[in-house]
């Protein structure tokens, strides 16, 4: 790929040194329709969460955190299930 500079010579570009497209560029990138911007994150949920204080005891706390990131869905997958034993 040739690319030429305003004083008209030309200056050899080798496309193998283009920067990679990695996680982080697509994570900076605007995503468009048109003209228009589009909203960037997660897409708005027909049911969305409702946030609450919850009071844990702290070992509970400890083991989910322990588990990594999405620890709090983790939470309430468990007390999903806990609820679907019940009945």
């Amino acid at each position: 790929m040739k690319t030429k500079p305003a004083d008209g010579t030309s200056k050899w570009v080798d496309p193998d040194d283009a920067p990679e497209l990695d996680e982080a560029f697509f994570a900076g990138a605007e995503i468009r329709e048109g003209d228009k911007l589009i909203r960037r994150g997660r897409p708005r949920s027909a049911t969305p969460k409702q946030s609450v204080t919850l009071r844990l005891d702290q070992e509970v706390i400890t083991a989910f955190r322990q588990t990594g990131r999405g620890w709090q869905s983790r939470i309430n997958e468990a007390l999903r299930d806990a609820i679907s034993k019940q009945g």
